[in-house]
């Protein structure tokens, strides 16, 4: 802990409000809210703590506070700060998704549609559907169903739709507005959990076709019900008064959090959320966090009931969902949110062995090759390779990875400007400069270690550029290879000597995947800007003759071979000077016999 913490940590009021950890870089990585700051935000620096936490508190270098006057107002301003400033250690819901509902639109012949937006237009909408599959098959069936109009703008006539009686055809037939209503009116019906009247009324049709040994009709209505059965008879139903509610339920286990969220609609199951997350706060607190989070800027639909666990603080969630908030304590209800519970201590026991195995060979690798350095954990890791053949076409690329999984947003490629020849450390120098001095002029973020795919030349040909030219203390290290191209050995120090890794190891095998990724990155460019300048034609490198007299040439005879059996008058004629013509003409007839 720096002599700064230390201070601040003395100063800390005891009052709710919200912290805002920083990096080395001023970054903010974590923003968490506190009923009373001092204690809060010391119990990081204080005693011990989980794997997780350390590293947390690891990259802290500095920090802030803001009090507020209450505990619900350092929630709504921990939401909002998470917002603006993406903190990455904080809860951040990775399924940003909107879900479709299904309108019925205000218009005077009115359409069914899938959308994602609710809008102030005087539509109808049923949903959401977390399932789209669910809502476009049902936009299907009821497209079979009731045959309202499928064009956006009328045409002047029928379309396919008509044809198939999906479609009465406003554009050209005079419907009266009450045949429209009246569909209208059974869709809402049906939607709204009336679709078994609907099956019914099917049925019966079917029956009198049959009976009029309409056949065809009776199978049309069959199929129908069939579609009925399949898409809403297979759902379970949780309750009788088809209100809209969501059911939360969550476990902790090991500084990781499960939620799992029931979405009930039209009284009925139809889908869940889940969620799996580190955090860094009382379990309570950091899930008011998470539905904040979940239902901001209507990311989520906000039903008209929400049902929580009762170890939460109800009035917190009222202050930040406008709605009905419930804490069931006997009944249906009850059994819902316990059963959205069970589910989540489920998802942790069964996901939680995937996870550790997946931190093992990220963050837990990076952690080890760390320690092994005896460097600080290299959260954001930067690796570099050449690629030419015998000095033509020399490329250079640079990979990034951040907490030992690739970024390949941050990726660069790099053409090789000031290099003549096959010259690798020259090279490097070229690119290790031109990626730090643009790092150091734009104030992005500096690697905490930079990784050479090559031996001693390269390593030094780097590090005399971060040292000596740009006055950078970056840790770099070189990826020797065997006799068969692969990772050896990790070579660091001031002797760049060889650092002993296991080589069954996940921080080996991390370091193998860094350099097949950057090895493959550059290649890759390579031959892409080997196979674009290989492409040539005879028309290159020729006096007067400029894209647009070549593309004109092209225009008027098609191909090279027309081109090569024009005479010098027909080039003329297709608008080159004489000069040029001839010049064209010589280039395709050099190597001809003179006779």
């Amino acid at each position: 802990m720096n002599e700064m913490i230390e201070h601040k940590l003395a100063l800390l009021p005891d009052q709710p409000g919200c912290y805002l950890m920083k990096d080395k870089n001023g970054t903010i990585i974590y923003v968490g809210k506190a009923k009373v700051l001092r204690n809060r935000v010391r119990s990081y620096f204080r005693g011990s703590h989980d794997t997780k936490t350390e590293r947390l508190v690891s990259e802290i270098m500095d920090f802030e506070y803001i009090v507020t006057a209450s505990n619900i107002e350092a929630l709504l301003l921990e939401i909002n700060l998470i917002k603006k400033n993406n903190p990455k250690y904080n809860i951040l819901l990775k399924d940003d998704k909107t879900y479709p509902f299904i309108k019925i639109t205000n218009e005077k012949y009115p359409r069914l549609l899938i959308t994602r937006k609710v809008l102030k237009d005087k539509a109808t909408y049923f949903g959401p559907y977390p399932n789209v599959g669910a809502a476009n098959e049902t936009k299907k069936l009821l497209d079979k169903l009731y045959p309202l109009r499928k064009c956006k703008v009328l045409p002047n006539k029928v379309c396919l739709y008509y044809h198939l009686g999906q479609c009465l055809a406003p554009c050209v037939f005079d419907i009266p507005k009450e045949t429209y209503t009246e569909m209208v009116e059974e869709i809402k019906r049906f939607l709204n959990g009336g679709y078994k009247e609907v099956k019914a009324d099917l049925e019966q049709k079917m029956l009198t076709a049959s009976q009029e040994l309409a056949f065809e009709k009776a199978g049309e209505y069959r199929d129908q019900i069939q579609s009925i059965e399949a898409i809403m008879e297979k759902q379970k139903m949780t309750s009788a008064d088809f209100v809209d509610r969501d059911i939360f339920g969550y476990a902790v286990d090991k500084g990781w959090m499960c939620v799992q969220v029931f979405f009930v609609r039209q009284g009925k199951l139809i889908e869940r959320d889940v969620n799996m997350f580190p955090f860094f706060n009382e379990a309570e607190e950091d899930f008011l966090t998470y539905i904040g989070q979940f239902y901001q800027e209507n990311q989520h639909f906000i039903p008209k009931e929400i049902l929580i666990p009762k170890t939460i603080d109800k009035e917190s969630v009222e202050a930040i969902v406008p709605t009905k908030i419930l804490q069931p304590q006997r009944g249906q209800k009850k059994e819902l949110v316990e059963l959205a519970i069970k589910n989540a201590h489920v998802g942790l026991n069964e996901k939680f062995s995937l996870i550790a195995r997946d931190e093992d060979r990220t963050i837990g690798a990076v952690t080890r090759i760390g320690d092994a350095l005896n460097i600080p954990t290299p959260i954001r890791i930067e690796a570099f390779d050449n690629s030419n053949i015998m000095g033509t076409d020399p490329v250079s690329a640079m990979v990034v990875f951040i907490d030992g999984k690739p970024a390949k947003k941050e990726y660069r490629k790099y053409k090789i400007k000031t290099v003549v020849g096959p010259d690798d450390y020259a090279s490097m120098r070229e690119v290790i400069y031109r990626r730090y001095s643009r790092a150091l002029k734009e104030e992005t973020p500096l690697p905490d270690l930079v990784v050479i795919d090559g031996g001693k030349g390269q390593i030094d040909a780097a590090k005399e550029v971060l040292e000596n030219q740009l006055g950078l203390d970056i840790p770099i290290a070189g990826l020797a290879k065997d006799h068969r191209h692969k990772t050896s050995e990790l070579l660091f120090g001031p002797q760049l000597e060889p650092i002993p890794l296991k080589r069954n190891s996940q921080e080996f095998f991390l370091l193998q995947r860094i350099q097949d990724e950057v090895h493959r990155f550059a290649i890759t460019f390579h031959r892409q800007l080997r196979s674009k300048n290989s492409f040539s034609s005879k028309l290159d490198h020729i006096d007067g003759l400029g894209p647009t007299r070549k593309q004109q040439l092209l225009k008027k005879f098609k191909s090279l071979k027309n081109i090569q059996e024009a005479s010098i008058e027909t080039l003329i004629e297709s608008g080159l000077p004489k000069n040029v013509a001839q010049n064209v003409y010589q280039k395709f007839h050099e190597n001809e016999p003179s006779n």
